[in-house]
C-alpha cells in the first residue's frame, strides 16, 4: 500500500463527507475548505511528527523538492537535507522548536533531481489542547534565484565601493539637499585634515561663490562643471588645501515605497574633488619669485615718487611766501623796489619751472586692471615676502583667516602693497620695542558686501592725539632719515579707491589695531 496524504489531518476533504455529522455549517466549511487551500498554496508546505517523519505535503512541495507525496509519507525529513548544512544549524533549530517557539533559517537542500539549493525554512510548532507540540509545521521556500540576486548585487556594490575608495580623488554623491548618500576614504580623511564635520558643505559654499550667485540648487540650474578650483584655509590649524572640483548631476527612481504606483525621480549631484595644493605650491613659488621682483621694481619707482614728491612738497612752502611777497610789492605800485620786485618774479618763474620738471620726473604708475580677488590668498603671499624678515626678528604669526570668504572686486597690486606697507608698519614698530614678545595677528572675516581685515602687533603704539594726524602726507614717527611718512597715506588712498574704511582701534593698547572693511563690489561697478 503506497503512503498518501493523510487529509483527515486537516478535516473532511469534500463538502458531502459527514454532511449529517455534528458542527455548524461554518465548521463543516473550514473542514474540507482548508485542505484544498493548503494544496494550492504556491509555498512549500510539509507537516511533520515531533520526530519529523513527514505526515502531509503539498503540491508546491512537490514542485519544490521533485518528491511526490508517496515519495516522502513516513519517511524523515533528513532526506531532504544536504550535507553541507553546517550540524550546527540543525541543534539551534531543535533547541528552538522544542521549547515551543518558531524557528526560522536557511538551509542547504538536495531535490530529487540532485540539485542543491537554498531553501528559506520557518518551523512552527503545533500544540494540542494540553498545550504540548503535536506536531510541527514547516513552510519553506526555494530562495536560490534571489540569493544568487542578493550576492551579484552585493558583489557590484562592494566592486564599486573599491573603486570609489581606490580612486586617488575625492569623490562623493549628494542628493538635493545636500546630504551625503556616499563618500569615499579621500572624503573621510577630509574630515580629519579640514576639521570640519561635513567637507561637503564647504565645497557646495565654496562653489556657490565661484559659480556665481546665480547657481543654485532648481531645476533649472542643475548643470554640470569642470575643474572648479576652491581653497581651504585653516589658518594655523594647517596648510591652506587646494582642489579642483567637477560636479554631474543625474536623476535616479526614489526607491520610497510611497512612490511605488506613481514613480517620483530625484537628482543626485557626483561631487570629484581633486587635490592640486602641490601643483598651487609650485605656481605660488614661481610666481613669488618673479612678484618678488616686481615689488622690487615698484619699491625702487615708489621711492622715486616719494623723494620726488617731499622735494615738490618742501620747496612748494617757500615758493609759495617768494610769490606772495611779490604779489605783496606789486600791489605797491610804483612804491616798491624795482630791482626787488624783478627779482622775486625772477624767483618765482625760476621755482615754478623747478617743481613743473620735477612732478614730470615722477614716474607714472601704469593703470592696473580690476579683478576678483582672494583676500586670504593675497595676505598670504604677502606675509611670503616678509618670512625672512619675521624670522630674523623672531616674529610669531598668528594667522587666523575665514576658511572661505567672497572674492573682492580690485587692482590686486594696489590692493596688496597696501597690506604690505601695514605689516612693515607693524614689523618697525615691534622691532624698535624690545620689551614684550613680538607677535603679529591677522584675522578675516567676511560678509554678503564686504570682507573685513584685522592686522594687529605688539610694537610701541601710536599716541592717542596723533590717531587723527597719522594719514597726513610726510607725517612720520619714525627717523625722517629713513621714512617720508607716505605710507599711511597711501593706504589711505588705496582703501578711499575701494570706497572702504580703515580705522585705527582705540582701544587697544597692547601696540596697534588696524580694521580694513574693503567693499566686494568695487566702485567702478565691476
Amino acid at each position: 500500500m503506497t503512503p498518501q496524504n493523510d487529509r483527515s489531518i486537516f478535516g473532511r476533504s469534500s463538502p458531502d463527507t459527514d454532511a449529517d455529522g455534528g458542527g455548524s455549517p461554518t465548521e463543516h466549511l473550514l473542514s474540507w475548505v482548508f485542505p484544498k487551500i493548503v494544496d494550492q498554496l504556491t509555498t512549500a508546505v510539509c507537516l511533520t511528527d515531533t520526530e519529523a517523519r513527514i505526515l502531509y505535503v503539498n503540491q508546491a512541495f512537490t514542485e519544490v523538492t521533485g518528491y511526490s507525496p508517496a515519495e516522502v509519507i513516513g519517511n524523515n525529513t533528513a532526506m531532504l537535507s544536504d550535507q553541507c548544512t553546517p550540524p550546527r544549524v540543525y541543534e539551534q533549530m531543535w533547541r528552538q522548536i522544542r521549547r515551543g517557539r518558531p524557528w526560522t533559517g536557511l538551509l542547504a537542500n538536495r531535490s530529487k533531481r540532485d540539485a542543491v539549493y537554498l531553501a528559506e525554512l520557518t518551523v512552527l510548532p503545533v500544540c494540542d489542547e494540553h498545550a504540548r507540540t503535536a506536531c510541527f509545521l514547516g513552510v519553506y521556500r526555494d530562495v536560490t534565484a534571489v540569493h544568487h540576486l542578493e550576492q551579484q548585487v552585493h558583489y557590484q556594490k562592494a566592486l564599486i565601493e573599491s573603486m570609489v575608495d581606490a580612486a586617488p580623488a575625492v569623490i562623493v554623491l549628494l542628493d538635493e539637499s545636500g546630504k551625503v548618500i556616499l563618500d569615499n576614504h579621500e572624503y573621510k580623511k577630509l574630515v580629519g585634515d579640514l576639521r570640519v564635520r561635513e567637507p561637503a558643505a564647504e565645497f557646495l559654499s565654496a562653489l556657490r561663490e565661484s559659480l556665481g550667485e546665480g547657481y543654485a540648487w532648481d531645476d533649472r540650474a542643475k548643470q554640470d562643471f569642470h575643474e572648479r578650483e576652491v581653497c581651504f584655509d585653516p589658518g594655523g590649524r594647517g596648510q591652506p588645501r587646494w582642489f579642483s572640483c567637477s560636479g554631474v548631476w543625474f536623476r535616479e527612481r526614489d526607491s520610497n515605497i510611497a512612490h511605488f504606483f506613481k514613480p517620483v525621480r530625484q537628482s543626485y549631484l557626483l561631487l570629484m574633488a581633486n587635490d592640486i595644493t602641490a601643483l598651487k605650491r609650485q605656481q605660488e613659488a614661481v610666481g613669488m619669485n618673479a612678484m618678488r621682483a616686481l615689488l622690487a621694481e615698484q619699491e625702487r619707482v615708489r621711492s622715486m615718487r616719494e623723494a620726488l614728491q617731499a622735494a615738490i612738497f618742501q620747496m612748494q612752502g617757500p615758493l609759495n611766501l617768494i610769490a606772495a611777497a611779490r604779489d605783496l610789492l606789486q600791489r605797491r605800485g610804483d612804491q616798491a623796489d624795482p630791482a626787488l620786485r624783478h627779482a622775486l618774479h625772477q624767483a618765482t618763474t625760476a621755482g615754478q619751472a623747478a617743481l613743473e620738471r620735477l612732478r614730470a620726473l615722477i614716474p607714472e604708475v601704469p593703470a592696473e586692471a580690476v579683478t576678483p580677488v582672494n583676500v586670504n590668498q593675497l595676505l598670504r603671499e604677502t606675509l611670503e615676502l616678509c618670512k625672512q624678515r619675521l624670522l630674523a626678528g623672531g616674529t610669531v604669526v598668528d594667522w587666523k583667516p575665514a576658511p572661505l570668504l567672497p572674492a573682492v572686486t580690485a587692482r590686486t597690486g594696489r590692493l596688496r602693497g597696501m597690506f604690505k606697507q601695514l605689516l612693515d608698519n607693524a614689523l618697525d614698530a615691534m622691532e624698535g620695542n624690545r620689551q614684550k614678545p613680538r607677535e603679529l595677528r591677522i584675522a578675516t572675516e567676511g560678509s554678503d558686501q564686504a570682507v573685513r581685515v584685522t592686522i594687529e602687533d605688539t610694537g610701541s603704539g601710536i599716541a592717542p592725539e596723533l590717531h587723527w594726524r597719522v594719514f597726513e602726507p610726510f607725517f612720520t614717527t619714525k627717523r625722517a632719515a629713513v621714512h617720508t611718512g607716505l605710507g599711511l597715506a597711501l593706504v589711505q588712498e588705496v582703501v578711499n579707491e575701494q570706497r572702504g574704511v580703515i580705522d585705527l582701534d582705540a582701544g587697544y593698547t597692547g601696540g596697534c589695531r588696524w580694521h580694513v572693511m574693503l567693499p566686494i563690489q568695487h566702485p567702478d561697478g565691476s
